[in-house]
């Protein structure tokens, strides 16, 4: 196939998931209000707690086995990848363009975690059903390409809520213990300078207040054993003293979010034989089951889609990110993240360790080249910062995806058809 059918194939996933967006925005605008600031927490929590934890487990239990979690054992990994990539380039981005504390937890986010859930259950089936699609039958091709999507979802959540959260929480909790100790200054030095209260209101903390030092008790500290006044302490030691710290920082009730429950239940449905041929398939005695959850989940993509469109209509309201932090993530993002991701694949696949499917591989490059997780912004606002700005980040991301990913997947197809 040539280019210029690939860029055609490549192109229609992503027309979909445009116009559903501007379906999104435009309902969201003040003339219709539909999906307006009074909608959205309703959506949101039935797509939260309904619709993507019914999607999540119709799809994993359907098609996750045994004998595919072997196949694709090298997916986490990859998945892992991405994040940590993501997160050092972030703290690459920080230093150069020297971003404001309060800002860098998003930073981190927005470059560390893409949108592994609905983007792939749109772009992989949508690439499958094309005519000129180079990944072979299309039913085969949709229900691997459903199966991949799923997985990602699925290990997504788990690295959101884990790895992403407790970075940010840790940058989050910097950022406040910096603005407790410029308060003191303050205070200290003078009663005539600016107000408390509006430094904090400066520093984007208004609803949470300037927390104590107290807060942070838990911190860990490098131990001491003396011998020229500074302890020599090994590599290993650090590593495992900086573990233990940011494990303090996942918080286990929102691991388990309903989709993290969701996908556990649908792995031991999916690679339990028993249980299996008792909710899925044909002749299942409790096929009824499986398939009004199956029903309930279709309503996730597009709720979703619509739900990204009527928060990035918040961008289009604000302006405090400086252009040069958010075209340095849209590089990260867009740029550096998708060339990386090529490197990492093709390396895995002259080692043997990613199998000669086209899609799979396909897929494992896509995950490197996707717009940030919109659950950023809801991470955001847990921590009580950026949050006005995410909406900024969100925007000009979005906006960008539709072009750079039409692009990244034209190219990858190219590179494994």
């Amino acid at each position: 196939m040539g280019f210029l059918d690939l860029f055609i194939v490549a192109l229609m996933p992503m027309l979909k998931i445009l116009l559903i967006t501007a379906a999104g925005l435009f309902l969201a605008t003040e003339h219709i209000n539909l999906l307006g600031a009074n909608a959205r927490p309703y959506l949101n929590n039935l797509v939260f707690y309904v619709f993507n934890p019914s999607n999540l487990f119709s799809k994993l239990a359907d098609t996750i086995t045994l004998e595919s979690l072997v196949t694709l054992w090298f997916m986490p990994v990859n998945v892992l990848l991405t994040f940590i990539i993501g997160s050092a380039l972030a703290w690459i981005l920080i230093k150069i363009t020297k971003a404001p504390q309060h800002l860098q937890s998003l930073i981190i986010g927005s470059c560390a975690a893409g949108n592994l859930g609905n983007l792939l259950l749109i772009i992989l089936p949508a690439v499958c059903d094309e005519d000129n699609s180079p990944f072979g039958d299309s039913s085969v091709c949709s229900t691997d390409g459903e199966a991949y999507a799923a997985l990602s979802m699925a290990l997504g959540v788990v690295f959101l809520w884990t790895y992403v959260y407790a970075i940010m929480r840790l940058s989050a909790n910097k950022a406040t213990r910096e603005i407790d100790t410029n308060e003191s200054t303050i205070r200290d030095n003078t009663s005539e300078e600016t107000p408390y209260s509006e430094f904090c209101t400066e520093a984007l903390l208004p609803s949470r207040g300037c927390p104590t030092s107290e807060e942070y008790t838990d911190q860990v500290e490098v131990p001491s054993t003396g011998g020229e006044g500074k302890a020599q302490v090994s590599f290993l030691e650090k590593a495992k003293l900086h573990l233990k710290k940011l494990y303090g920082y996942i918080d286990l009730k929102k691991l388990f979010a309903p989709s993290t429950i969701s996908a556990i239940i649908a792995f031991t449905v999916g690679i339990v034989s028993p249980i299996r041929k008792i909710l899925i398939g044909d002749d299942a005695p409790l096929r009824a089951i499986y398939s009004s959850v199956s029903l309930i989940g279709e309503a996730a993509i597009p709720c979703m889609t619509l739900l990204i469109g009527a928060n990035l209509l918040r961008g289009l309201k604000r302006s405090e990110v400086g252009p040069s932090i958010v075209l340095g993530i849209i590089a990260i993002r867009y740029i550096i993240s998708p060339l990386v991701g090529i490197v990492i694949v093709k390396a895995e696949n002259h080692f043997g360790m990613v199998g000669s499917d086209s899609l799979y591989q396909f897929t494992l490059m896509l995950q490197y080249a996707l717009p940030p997780a919109m659950t950023v912004g809801t991470i955001s606002q847990l921590l009580k910062t950026g949050e006005s700005e995410c909406s900024v980040i969100m925007l000009w991301t979005y906006v960008g995806a539709s072009f750079s990913m039409t692009l990244w997947s034209t190219i990858f197809m190219w590179l494994v058809a």
